[in-house]
Parts: C-alpha cells; sequence; structure tokens
C-alpha cells in the first residue's frame, strides 16, 4: 500500500500512524471509540459510553464510491476494533468494525448513528483477520466483509441524511482497554457507482 494514497487524509482525534512494509499501523489510545448512546443503560453487561474521541484518519470524498481495506488487530479488549466509517458530522455516521465483542468472538459489527447509535452484531469471524467494504449510492450505503478480499457479503444496509460530501476513512478504537495497534493494507477508494448496492459491486 504506497504512501501517497493518503496524500488527502486528515485527522479527527489524530494518534501516532506509521508505515511499515505494506500496512497502516495506527494507535489506538485507551478508551477510544465514536458512539451516541443518549441514555441507554444495562444493569449488568457492557453499554456503550457516548465517546467521540477515536483517532479518525479520513478524506473528504463527493458522491458515490467505494473503499475497501483489509484490517486486522491482537484483540486484547473488550470493543477493541479496527474500523471504517463515513460521517457527516458528529451527530450523523456510520462505521463497520471487526471487534472484540462483549460475547468474547471476533466479529463484523454495524453502528449506524443519527443522533443516536445503535449497535449490531454480524457474523462471528475465525481469526484476526479481515476485509471491510463501504459503499454509497446517493445517501443510501452498504457494509460488507471478506475473508479473502474477492468474495464480499452484505452486513449492513441503510440510509443516512447526508451532504454530497462525506468524510470517509479509518478508526483505531478501544472503548474500555488500554489500546493498541490497528493495522490496515490494501486500502482502495474509487469514485464508482455500484449496480447493486446489496451485493456491493
Amino acid at each position: 500500500m504506497k504512501q501517497s494514497i493518503f496524500d488527502d487524509f486528515e485527522w479527527i482525534n489524530k494518534s501516532n500512524a506509521n508505515f511499515v512494509a505494506d500496512k497502516l499501523i495506527i494507535e489506538a489510545p485507551a478508551e477510544t471509540d465514536f458512539f451516541c448512546n443518549n441514555g441507554a443503560i444495562s444493569e449488568t453487561g457492557i453499554t456503550p459510553e457516548s465517546l467521540c474521541n477515536a483517532p479518525f484518519y479520513y478524506k473528504e470524498v463527493t458522491g458515490d464510491f467505494v473503499m475497501r481495506v483489509q484490517v486486522s488487530h491482537d484483540f486484547k479488549d473488550i470493543y477493541d476494533s479496527a474500523t471504517i466509517m463515513v460521517m457527516q458530522d458528529f451527530q450523523v455516521w456510520a462505521k463497520a468494525c471487526f471487534e472484540k465483542t462483549d460475547f468474547d468472538t471476533h466479529a463484523v459489527v454495524s453502528v449506524v448513528t443519527n443522533h443516536t447509535s445503535d449497535d449490531a452484531n454480524g457474523c462471528n469471524i475465525n481469526g484476526n483477520t479481515v476485509w471491510l467494504q463501504v459503499a454509497r449510492v446517493d445517501n443510501a450505503f452498504s457494509f460488507h466483509y471478506s475473508l479473502d478480499g474477492i468474495k464480499f457479503d452484505m452486513m449492513r444496509f441503510f440510509s443516512l441524511p447526508v451532504d454530497k460530501t462525506l468524510k470517509v476513512g479509518l478508526v483505531a478504537q478501544a472503548p474500555t482497554g488500554q489500546g493498541g495497534e490497528r493495522i490496515f493494507q490494501n486500502l482502495s477508494l474509487i469514485n464508482k457507482t455500484v449496480k447493486n448496492i446489496r451485493s456491493g459491486e
């Protein structure tokens, strides 16, 4: 992955980031996340806090696009994740995560936020590496995941009230833990309109 692909990228909540061979490694600081809880509580278990302090490395993209990237990390603490995100602002955004869940699984997880965040666990994944993809067509979006970077399966289809230009990029989060490295490889970000948003192609 060439560093030049990141020439137009900027930070929200800047963190340490290094290129090692073909990998971009972003440090997730302790207790960092994007989540708008707005009051949900739980007697037992871990309910996400309202946070918007995770490192987000992004570029502004106008119109339809497809972004995909291979992600990995070491799954130390609950909700640790390497993540992709689209953002209008701090109240309207969505992310697809490869996350250590509170059920002690490695799973693809999606969160869609229109002032209040939901939280949807997807498929469990064996291992520490997966591909994530987001596609946009107008105000509709789809998240996909892949084990091999070739065949992608849908994990979420949704709409958001957004402008033509959005922030699109990578998040390193560690909501409950001490943080750590999140690894991103083989990033591609292409302006195109997919023919089938559910399939992402």
